[in-house]
């Protein structure tokens, strides 16, 4: 079977696939399953008991954040040819998100020696995090509307409508955990939509035609 070469946007798309694989495991299993976010006791027997396991959720965020920067790099190169001005404000974007979140890890990573002597501040460091990774989502939302804008031009509509969705909702929930931290909870099933996207995005990527396409534009 031949192997398909690995172009620019074929890496994309598997860095793209490493960011999702890395945040769904790292924010929804190792802290989905070790957080108890009204038992602050519970929650720092479980990271005392399971330190190896929230140290591994720590380094799959410190990896989707160093993709992060290479997709961002790596988009911007690709689709620059269809609006320089949107593809360079969509770079931006997700590196001021990627910034925010490298920048929450230490954080994180203080709630395990917390955990020994001040469960209720390990609790509330998690917690910081937590929105820490929200904010950063508010301009991954607007990266998002851009990318849409562009992946439009590129004649990819469903997925560039399916991206400017993703965006609404990374928008929408961000300001709920701002101005209605009750809602958040009833709206976390719409993040299936950026989950779905996403992983449409990623797969455009790796094997659609245009993605290659687009490249050849800008190949020397």
């Amino acid at each position: 079977m031949a192997i398909l070469p690995l172009t620019p946007p074929r890496m994309a798309g598997l860095l793209y696939l490493l960011i999702i694989i890395c945040g769904l495991w790292a924010e929804g299993y190792v802290r989905g399953t070790l957080v108890l976010p009204a038992d602050a006791e519970a929650t720092a027997r479980n990271l005392v008991q399971s330190e190896a396991l929230f140290r591994m959720g720590l380094l799959a965020d410190t990896i989707m954040a160093l993709a992060d920067v290479a997709v961002g790099v790596l988009l911007f190169g690709l689709l620059a040819p269809l609006g320089q001005g949107l593809a360079l404000a969509a770079l931006a974007m997700r590196l001021v998100q990627a910034a925010i979140i490298a920048s929450a890890l230490p954080g994180l990573h203080s709630a395990l020696g917390l955990a020994r002597s001040d469960p209720a501040r390990a609790l509330a460091a998690i917690q910081n995090h937590g929105f820490s990774y929200d904010m950063g989502l508010v301009f991954f939302g607007v990266c998002c509307l851009l990318t849409g804008a562009l992946l439009m031009r590129a004649g990819a509509r469903i997925l560039a409508v399916a991206i400017i969705l993703a965006g609404l909702v990374y928008l929408t929930g961000s300001g709920l955990r701002i101005a209605a931290p009750a809602a958040v909870a009833a709206f976390q099933p719409a993040y299936l939509i950026c989950i779905l996207a996403e992983l449409g995005f990623a797969l455009w990527l790796l094997l659609g035609r245009k993605p290659q396409e687009l490249a050849a534009r800008v190949t020397p």
